[in-house]
Formats: C-alpha cells, structure tokens, sequence
C-alpha cells in the first residue's frame, strides 16, 4: 500500500514538474519526455515488469503506439475508435507472449488509467489558472 502511494505521489509531483515549465517557450519536447519517462514508470512498476521482460515489451510498445498515433483524427468517430480497436487486438498477442494474459489486460486498463490521470490533471491546472487573475508587478 505505501509503494502504490509513493508510486502515484511520484506521478503526481512529475505532472507538477511538467506544468511548471509550462510557460517556457521551446520546452515542449521536454515535456513530452518527462510526460514518457513517467508513462514508463508507471507502467513498469503497476507490470511488475523484470529487465529481461522490459526489454522485450517497450520495443513492442513502441511499435504499438506508433500504429495508434497513425489512426487519423480527422475519421468519423466510430471508425478512428474502431481502427484504435484493431491494433489493440493486433498486439495483444505480441504483449500476451510478453507478459501472459493477466498482464496483458491490467497493460491496457493502467494505460487508460494514465492517460486518464493525465488528461483529468491538465484540466484541473488549466481551470485553475483560468480562475486565478494574473497578478501585474508589484500587485497583490
């Protein structure tokens, strides 16, 4: 229980990392690499993932994730959401000889989960910044 909530505190404090820099022009890049290192640890620890099954599963994932950001977001709904289905399905066979079938289904769920986590962040800071009148020099 005290591992899972360092876990989720640690994934916390970095979304809070990321949106600090969130003002600094040219650092969108840094974000997107702090946002996949804290994807890779979260998905790493809730996996349990070994280094032997590590190296086997991210150059997979990498693969996936790539099809997935193929889909084009202009389709008709139904169709982009089938299309996400597909590849889904197209590699839970490869992440099943990875890392057995438990493991496969709990990857998809803390994937959602993390994305999510993510989005419901990003919105609570952005409607926190909307609610909070910027304060001009010398202003309190």
């Amino acid at each position: 229980m005290k591992k899972a909530l360092l876990i989720v505190s640690l994934f916390l404090a970095g979304l809070t990392a990321v949106k600090a820099q969130d003002d600094q022009p040219g650092d969108e890049a840094k974000k997107q690499e702090k946002i996949k290192a804290l994807y890779i640890a979260y998905i790493s620890q809730q996996l349990q993932l070994s280094p032997d099954e590590a190296q086997k599963f991210w150059p997979v994932h990498g693969q996936f994730e790539n099809e997935l950001r193929s889909v084009k977001h202009d389709m008709p709904e139904l169709e982009k959401q089938q299309a996400v289905l597909n590849i889904k399905k197209k590699y839970q066979e490869n992440f099943n000889r990875i890392l057995g079938p438990n493991r496969c289904e709990r990857f998809y769920r803390m994937d959602g989960e993390f994305k999510r986590k993510l989005l419901e962040r990003i919105r609570n800071q952005r409607q926190n910044q909307v609610q909070r009148p910027k304060m001009r020099r010398g202003q309190r």
